[in-house]
């Protein structure tokens, strides 16, 4: 099988000669040691030493604040948009906000005016065509929106002002509604899945209960999901953290699977997701970062990830369990991994 109908066969949860396998979007800090350690210079050609099944695009946004689509809005008015160390704790633009006319204050970007579409073009040209074609979208208005006003004030306004809350979403929603449609319209036919998603989870439980989610966070993630199934997309949905309790939920708003599956966060583990949700949706991470990838041997990296494939002979994407691999993961970690996953390949 090639990388496309693995991935396909493996998310429809039909038999594949081995899963697919995704190796994330390893940390700038990280690349250099994974490079070293598969004797390659850069991260295409990585990739294919590797054996990796997916190939990830980015949005290619950018405005007079920002250089990434998940950090499009400036919430501090401050002219630039740290993408790497944003914060959704710190007050932001709607801190104050009690009228939903306020709103209107912000001075929302649009999308049409950030987004090249030659560059979206030059992406395609430059991806493989014998590897699947994964669009990073995102699309985090849940994260988005508690950055609009700062995390504790938007998870009050959710209760007593759910009317101003409800509405800076719908803003954040229209934006990338709108990107996305650029965006898929400039690709179509060479794309064949995204990722989007919002962190709802801790280690422990939701982050806000699962009726929250399903008033607050859900509309919009059926909303997204809808969207790329119309242009023939696979969606895969992301959230850190144990989000077990609202699983059904994204079922039901279409999602084709479910990522990334944190291994040590309650209820997360394969034997429970595989009871509860077998043949009803499809999974994609599993190998913990946290602890196995870190501190293990190479053995128990192999072990564990011959222990998913027995649980899941189909309907796992098998993957490091956050897609941003970080320094303190040794390559032969990753290694190890991408060896076990890729046993009995024809």
């Amino acid at each position: 099988m090639n990388s496309i109908e693995r991935f396909m066969n493996t998310i429809e949860r039909k038999p594949v000669d081995r899963p697919a396998c995704w190796l994330g979007m390893p940390d700038i800090h990280a690349q250099p040691a994974l490079m070293k350690e598969f004797g390659v210079d850069n991260m295409h050609d990585l990739k294919l030493a590797i054996g990796d099944d997916v190939y990830t695009v980015e949005v290619p946004y950018k405005s007079e604040t920002a250089s990434a689509i998940y950090a499009a809005f400036d919430w501090y008015q401050d002219g630039d948009v740290d993408a790497e160390e944003r914060t959704l704790t710190a007050p932001g633009f709607f801190a104050e906000a009690e009228e939903v006319e306020e709103v209107d204050t912000f001075d929302w970007p649009d999308p049409e005016k950030y987004i090249s579409l030659d560059a979206c073009k030059k992406l395609m040209e430059q991806a493989p065509h014998d590897k699947l074609i994964l669009g990073m979208m995102w699309s985090a208005h849940f994260q988005d929106t508690c950055a609009a006003f700062g995390m504790e004030t938007a998870l009050m306004n959710m209760i007593a002002n759910p009317e101003i809350y409800e509405a800076v979403d719908a803003k954040i929603m229209e934006f990338y509604l709108k990107a996305n449609e650029i965006f898929y319209e400039a690709t179509k036919g060479r794309m064949h899945a995204v990722l989007i998603g919002n962190d709802m989870g801790s280690q422990r439980g939701l982050m806000l209960s699962p009726d929250m989610v399903r008033r607050f966070v859900i509309p919009g993630c059926k909303k997204l999901v809808d969207q790329a199934h119309s242009y023939g997309l696979k969606v895969i949905y992301h959230s850190c953290g144990s989000i077990v309790d609202i699983i059904p939920d994204l079922i039901d708003a279409g999602v084709d699977a479910v990522h990334p599956i944190q291994a040590l966060a309650a209820g997360m583990d394969p034997a429970n997701l595989k009871a509860k949700f077998e043949g009803k949706v499809s999974f994609c991470g599993g190998v913990d970062t946290q602890q196995l990838l870190v501190h293990g041997t190479e053995e128990e990296v192999k072990a564990k990830v011959r222990e998913l494939r027995e649980y899941f002979p189909t309907g796992l994407i098998i993957s490091p369990s956050h897609e941003a691999i970080m320094p303190d993961v040794p390559p032969k970690n990753i290694r190890a991994l991408f060896e076990a996953a890729t046993e009995g390949q024809k």
